[in-house]
């Protein structure tokens, strides 16, 4: 897989936009981001999980998947290996990204929260 088949894929779920975060490409799912291509140069995608998912995740396929380095890691930030990945794996994972990111994005009581405000 490639960074355009990560961008594809990210993009082909419901109500995505890409943008840009620190100069790189990020993808958002009502205004807050759920994946990035920050590491694209060291060919990796970046996927925000919860810590339990990336333990999966890395434990499944340690050869696909790692923790970003430092603290965004321990947050569940996870790198993919996008050589290393096949379609089904790329497209699960920035699935579940997303998921977690919707299910985030509503506030208690069942009301969708704002989209964050960007900077300009």
């Amino acid at each position: 897989m490639t960074a355009n088949d990560f961008r594809r894929i990210a993009l082909s779920l419901e109500g995505v936009e890409e943008g840009s975060h620190m100069g790189s490409a990020d993808f958002r799912e009502g205004g807050r981001i759920f994946a990035t291509l920050a590491s694209q140069k060291q060919g990796y995608g970046n996927l925000m999980l919860t810590p339990e998912q990336q333990a999966e995740f890395v434990a499944e396929q340690p050869d696909v998947f790692l923790p970003v380095a430092g603290g965004w890691g321990k947050t569940g930030a996870t790198h993919i290996r996008l050589s290393a990945a096949n379609e089904d794996m790329l497209t699960g994972a920035l699935r579940t990204a997303w998921t977690l990111r919707i299910e985030k994005n509503v506030k208690p009581g069942g009301k969708k929260r704002a989209p964050k405000k960007r900077a300009r």
